[in-house]
């Protein structure tokens, strides 16, 4: 779909607030704007943002067509245990896209 960029710190302590940034390039067509034919340009916008953190969503979203292109989301979670941190996207024609981080709990 897009090329993402996410910042994950690598380690963190037990119970420690670590910070998540992600940002997918997408344009976010919001289906108002009109084409050189004068055609409004179908929408195709990213509808959905969710976390998940050894399965259990730790931070989801609905985004709508007044969000910038390129998104950029930063939340955070408690690092409680060592594992896997998934972040998936979801845009207008159904289309998922997720890219997975480790995280090492010491």
């Amino acid at each position: 779909m897009a090329r993402t960029l996410i910042n994950v710190p690598a380690t963190a302590k037990r119970g420690e607030v670590v910070e998540i940034k992600a940002l997918i390039s997408h344009p976010m067509e919001t289906g108002f704007r009109p084409a050189s034919d004068g055609a409004l340009i179908p929408r195709d916008i990213i509808r959905r943002f969710a976390c998940t953190y050894n399965g259990e969503e730790v931070f989801s979203v609905d985004l709508f067509p007044a969000i910038t292109a390129n998104p950029f989301l930063t939340f955070t979670t408690v690092a409680n245990e060592s594992g896997e941190i998934a972040l998936s996207w979801t845009d207008d024609q159904g289309k998922t896209q997720t890219e997975t981080v480790t995280i090492t709990v010491e």
